[in-house]
């Protein structure tokens, strides 16, 4: 990734990050939390990494963002100074689940260590 898309994928996360907490109507969104971007060279699509604290099923989630995407892809071509504003294309972030639960599997280790010990 270039020195530009990358600037441009990271001026996109701040700005979904700020239109979803401050101005979504959708309470869904406010719970969302974008945890990247990844632009394409042409600047065509923005994939956003995005990881869910609430009740709502992922599945329900991602419809939501999907049918956002069209008014949040509005929104950030005004607050962002570029020429095309890419689609927006939602991917759940694994990766944050994935290190709680390495880190839940430490812990636990650390406790039967600890236990062993005594």
């Amino acid at each position: 990734m270039s020195v530009k898309t990358s600037r441009i994928a990271s001026e996109i996360a701040r700005e979904l990050s700020s239109i979803m907490l401050l101005e979504a109507k959708d309470e869904t969104l406010k719970h969302v939390t974008v945890t990247g971007c990844d632009v394409t060279s042409d600047l065509g699509m923005a994939k956003v990494y995005y990881t869910y604290m609430g009740d709502e099923d992922l599945k329900d989630v991602q419809k939501n963002l999907e049918v956002a995407a069209p008014y949040l892809r509005t929104v950030l071509a005004n607050r962002i100074d570029i020429r095309h504003t890419p689609e927006l294309l939602f991917s759940f972030d694994e990766s944050v689940e994935y290190g709680q639960n390495i880190e839940r599997i430490i812990h636990r280790l650390h406790e039967e260590e600890q236990e062993k010990a005594e």
